[in-house]
């Protein structure tokens, strides 16, 4: 297996087309919008100008790299020769159903399919296409190029085979592969969005400040970065839905997203992305510069 496709250029998209071309891997990087991809490519170029700085790795790896990712602008003609999809489009159930119905279309009988859901189920997922046995979950943490986890997700059909494979793929771009059950918001998300929620709520009362309840979580808990800010950076857009998929899923009032979440989404304060949200990004040229790492 060297062709791999990703569908998605944007922050999690572009990061794992970097990790698996950096590894040597062809990868085919697939957005609808061409100035997603130009913007993704841009961001892998300057995310290996820092590593060429840092001496992680030569001008030479940087080429290399660069020339083993590919544009495509349609599914069909990106997965051509691809043997593993990977989908890292927005978290969103019905775009998801949508793109592995697509998928399972046009791809050849024994190509795998993963998604890089960081809530969504993984079962759900795989009943768009007849090959539930050949669908996982693959969900990468941010950054993907720094970050070391896998949340390896078996949906209810997936093959012994097709896991044991992913695992073992995962191992190769130097990741550390955990294979967790098919529920909502499965570990990572179903314990870190209630702690994110609980201290918007704790923010909502008037408990406390920003400042000070991140402080209170960095020094406090060892944390290297406090939720509110952490949730800046991941996206409130993206902490809403995963809320809400946890909520729907386990119909417990304890992953209800706070009033506050919620109002600020739609006031369209989302973060880094979107230049404002628990902190302001527009002012700090720290910031700034901090927010293009993720960008």
């Amino acid at each position: 297996m060297k062709n791999i496709a990703v569908i998605g250029a944007g922050t999690m998209g572009n990061g794992i087309a970097h990790t698996f071309a950096q590894f040597n891997y062809n990868v085919q990087l697939i957005d609808v919008s061409e100035k997603a991809l130009a913007n993704g490519i841009a961001t892998i170029s300057k995310n290996l100008d820092r590593m060429v700085a840092k001496q992680k790795i030569s001008e030479d790896d940087k080429k290399k790299t660069l020339s083993n990712i590919s544009t495509y602008t349609t599914i069909k003609e990106g997965i051509k020769y691809a043997s593993l999809v990977i989908e890292a489009a927005t978290e969103n159930a019905t775009l998801k159903s949508k793109i592995f119905k697509e998928l399972d279309e046009v791809c050849a009988e024994d190509t795998i399919l993963a998604t890089n859901t960081s809530s969504i189920s993984i079962t759900q997922i795989a009943a768009e296409t007849q090959r539930a046995d050949k669908v996982i979950g693959m969900h990468f943490m941010n950054p993907v190029p720094i970050m070391k986890l896998v949340e390896i997700i078996r949906g209810y059909n997936t093959s012994d085979e097709v896991t044991a494979f992913i695992v073992d793929l995962s191992k190769k771009i130097q990741k550390t592969p955990v294979e967790v059950n098919d529920y909502p918001g499965f570990v990572a998300n179903r314990i870190l969005m209630p702690m994110i929620n609980e201290s918007i709520e704790t923010l909502y009362n008037g408990v406390a400040g920003v400042i000070e309840i991140d402080t209170v979580m960095k020094l406090g808990m060892a944390h290297p970065m406090g939720p509110l800010q952490l949730a800046d950076f991941i996206g409130l857009d993206v902490c809403l839905s995963i809320l809400n998929v946890m909520y729907d899923g386990f119909k417990n009032p304890k992953y209800a997203p706070c009033p506050l979440l919620v109002n600020m989404v739609m006031a369209g304060k989302l973060g880094v992305k979107s230049g404002e949200g628990f902190y302001d990004y527009r002012e700090s040229k720290k910031a700034e510069k901090v927010a293009k790492m993720f960008s």
